[in-house]
């Protein structure tokens, strides 16, 4: 009606100055055209008026490096630094553990600008936000007279290549030096099944301390014991929640820290005290990433193999049939490059059962259509942070999560799919975070005949029976088939007081597996 009352405005106006003086017969005029001008021009309905939509904003993005196009890639001559790669995707992954409210999530946003919890359009909100996972590039300021840590400086993803230097009187430009992945997993259950597993495929771990809790809280000597295990020596320890304490007991904190990574993995690891809530010593995190984690050495040669963590539908609902789009897979490269344009496999793909009650395993073929990190576009991507691959895939195979676990490589060239396993297994001497009646660690029991255990193989969460065992060698039955090679690391996982516990983890020496159907 906004409309009409301004014409109504408008017509008052040029009658007021042909009749001055005549107030009754102007509004009786001016009420007639009124009436003449709603019926000449009816009322759009109120329902489609609410519905129609501005059109947004166009969000300006910073240019960053074009890539090479895939048919001219010399895969030989790529490194995790080269300018064109580390500019818009992350090529180091960093779990960030420790005790719940520590401040893994603060500490993650403090660096990289991006809250793991976020609530927007799923296709505008990456799937990596959904895990947990954000992107940081690392700069460092090249004017030598900028003084350290400050002259080190954290971005978004998106951020270009060469920014001018923000602290006041300095001339300098920062330089890329890293371009980093955070895996904020949580749930300390899962996050430690996923580290063994191997899944996270973590390069180093920022160890979160809160300096106003007694040292060792029980998840973080869970945590440093699931370190250990995946031999994991790149740490660095951040001991939080300072601004909450005294000086002196941030000194006895610090030295029961000492106490506590005494003869572990973690033993020479940097210590530095911060405040992630304030951004305090943020800039000094930056630098010890820098220089205490070196960058992982990849081969980008090898076939490229990628495990699936989500998969959907981005399509809206009630959207023209020209308008869909294939399903997307969101995932972490193990190794090798995915390229626009490569023809790709998922393994074990669509599962059913035959007539006898057979398992039968038919892989998804497809093409990759897009390949994204974050808001980044790519034309190719390496392993490092989380990748969204669009394809053609039916998009109903991909929704809520679908293909989760499910492994994506090239078309016949993906590892097998098995359906029994025989494992070589360590199991470790007492349950972590598990107390008995005497506040000693519950021990672990030996693993029996017939039993149930969860394995995680890569993403994939899957149920085991025990149907063999001997000395350190077990048999296990996997109740849905996984795609997995000889000599892959596996965690096991018992049902103690209805929760999912780690009792240890295993190596795949040999198995039963399945050829994949074709029809």
């Amino acid at each position: 009606m906004a409309a009409n009352g301004d014409r109504y405005g408008n017509d008052m106006d040029s009658d007021s100055d042909s009749a001055p003086g005549s107030p009754g017969l102007d509004a009786q005029q001016d009420f007639d055209d009124h009436v003449e001008d709603l019926e000449e021009k009816p009322i759009k309905s109120a329902l489609k008026k609410s519905t129609h939509k501005e059109p947004a904003p166009t969000i300006i993005r910073p240019t960053l490096p074009e890539q090479t196009e895939p048919k001219d890639l010399d895969l030989k001559s790529l490194t995790p630094l080269t300018a064109e790669i580390i500019a818009r995707q992350a090529t180091i992954n960093i779990g960030t553990i420790g005790h719940v409210a520590h401040g893994k999530s603060t500490v993650v946003k403090a660096i990289s600008g991006v809250q793991t919890v976020r609530f927007k359009n799923e296709l505008e909100r990456n799937i990596t936000i959904k895990l947990g996972y954000a992107n940081a590039k690392i700069y460092k300021c090249d004017n030598e007279d900028c003084p350290r840590p400050t002259c080190f400086r954290s971005y978004k993803s998106e951020k270009e290549v060469d920014p001018a230097c923000e602290r006041d009187g300095c001339s300098g430009t920062y330089r890329l030096l890293r371009h980093v992945s955070f895996v904020d997993c949580p749930g300390h259950d899962i996050l430690m099944s996923t580290m063994l597993s191997g899944a996270a495929v973590m390069d180093a771990a920022l160890l979160l301390i809160a300096g106003n809790e007694s040292c060792p809280q029980p998840q973080t000597s869970e945590h440093l014991a699931a370190i250990e295990i995946m031999k994991l020596d790149k740490i660095i320890i951040l001991q939080n929640k300072v601004d909450l304490m005294r000086e002196e007991g941030a000194n006895a904190h610090y030295l029961d820290i000492l106490k506590f990574i005494r003869g572990t993995v973690a033993g020479g690891a940097p210590i530095i005290p911060i405040s992630a809530q304030l951004k305090f010593n943020i800039d000094a995190v930056n630098e010890a990433i820098v220089n205490t984690i070196p960058v992982p050495l990849r081969d980008f040669t090898q076939d490229p193999q990628m495990i699936v963590i989500r998969s959907f539908d981005v399509n809206k609902p009630g959207a023209e049939i020209e308008e869909l789009q294939g399903g997307v897979a969101g995932g972490s490269i193990l190794h090798g490059v995915v390229k626009l344009g490569d023809e790709i496999e998922i393994r074990p793909g669509i599962v059913t059962r035959d007539e006898k009650g057979a398992i039968k395993c038919t892989p998804i073929f497809s093409r990759v259509i897009t390949l994204n990190s974050e808001n980044n576009a790519l034309k190719y991507a390496v392993p490092g942070g989380l990748i969204g691959v669009g394809t053609r895939i039916d998009p109903t195979l991909c929704r809520a999560d679908r293909l989760v676990g499910f492994v994506l490589g090239l078309k016949g060239r993906l590892p097998d799919i098995y359906i029994e396993i025989e494992v070589n297994y360590y199991l470790l001497r007492r349950l972590l975070g598990v107390k008995t009646a005497d506040g000693k660690q519950a021990k672990v029991a030996k693993l029996a005949k017939n039993e149930v255990l969860m394995v995680n193989i890569g993403s994939t969460a899957t149920g085991a029976k025990v149907v063999a065992v001997k000395q350190d060698a077990a048999k296990l039955v996997l109740t849905s088939p996984a795609c997995t090679n000889v000599g892959e690391k596996v965690a096991l996982s018992r049902r103690i007081e209805k929760h999912w516990r780690l009792i240890g983890w295993a190596t795949i020496a040999n198995g039963v597996t399945l050829d994949p159907s074709t029809s």
